[in-house]
């Protein structure tokens, strides 16, 4: 949201993201609205995001990793094969209510990465906290052979796609401000 110049404040919303079934894409925009509606009694009467982001390859949703031994799994898994990384987000409107909702899919190819690759990404700390195991933003960039969609979907929100629905929405009159 800095990025493009929009005024936000981020309030965490401590939603648990394993309890929710579906399909991915539905998966992440029942999430993104369960995390507005979370920090919705702590900002009243203001327009809210909620956003949640998902890596799929398969059937199987990579989380953020937990120890080295995620880290490996997860890049050995996603090197030389195409995944998706699937981004939800809801706009409730200042009463409450859902003004948007939608789920934005970007494909991501990853070169073949040799052992010596994964084991210098994971000294680098950057893998940690990055669903996926990457951060196309940084490091990892040097293991997207190519992307299909939103970029910066695939950094954690589909900002065209954003601004569309709050423009569409009334959150916004026009845009940039």
């Amino acid at each position: 949201m800095g990025q493009i110049a929009l005024p936000f404040r981020s309030l965490p919303s401590h939603v648990e993201e394993n309890q929710v079934p579906g399909e991915p894409p539905v998966k992440a925009v029942v999430l993104a609205e369960k995390k507005a509606k979370a920090v919705y009694p702590k900002s009243k009467h203001r327009w809210i995001l909620g956003a949640d982001t998902l890596v799929v390859i398969g059937e199987r949703i990579l989380g953020k990793p937990g120890d080295q031994e995620e880290v490996h799994a997860m890049l050995s898994l996603l090197s030389g094969k195409e995944h998706e990384v699937i981004t939800g987000f809801c706009v409730l409107d200042p009463s409450g209510k859902v003004a948007r909702a939608e789920a934005v899919t970007t494909l991501v190819k990853m070169k073949p990465l040799s052992e010596e690759e994964i084991k210098a990404y994971i000294s680098t700390g950057e893998p940690f906290g990055k669903a996926g195991s990457y951060a196309i933003q940084g490091i990892g960039a040097f293991m997207v052979e190519s992307i299909s969609g939103s970029y910066t979907n695939v950094v954690g929100l589909p900002l065209c796609a954003l601004i569309k629905s709050l423009l569409a929405s009334g959150a916004l009159k026009s845009f940039p401000l």
